[in-house]
């Protein structure tokens, strides 16, 4: 797979499922709590508003290759758009769900790893 060719969309649809996979996984490990109250913790971290922070806070530090996909995720097509946020922060979630999907299909896991463990604790921070 050409993962330079893929469609935007695709990476935003697999990283979205990566992403969400890598939180739940860090929920579960530090909390003992009921499913519907993980499911609250993990919200806080796989919202647009959270990765639209996420993306803003690591700027400096994406690569011009991740610069320019996470701009490729932002300008697709936004077929809908969540009632719980507004079209620019679901378009830059998009473009870091994009990222996302672009390193696991790259198999830059290492990388990924280093981008969703900087997530954590920049959405803890706030």
């Amino acid at each position: 797979m050409d993962t330079r060719e893929t469609n935007v969309k695709t990476l935003a649809y697999i990283g979205d499922v990566v992403y969400e996979l890598y939180i739940r996984e860090y929920v579960i490990s530090n909390s003992r709590e009921q499913v519907n109250k993980l499911h609250k913790k993990t919200i806080k971290y796989v919202s647009a508003k959270a990765q639209a922070r996420i993306v803003a806070a690591m700027n400096d530090e994406f690569s011009d290759e991740e610069k320019d996909i996470i701009r490729r995720g932002r300008n697709a097509e936004a077929n809908t758009v969540p009632k719980n946020t507004d079209v620019v922060t679901y378009k830059i979630a998009t473009g870091f769900e994009s990222l996302i999907g672009f390193l696991y299909l790259e198999k830059r896991i290492e990388r990924l790893e280093y981008i969703i463990g900087r997530s954590i604790k920049i959405i803890e921070e706030v």
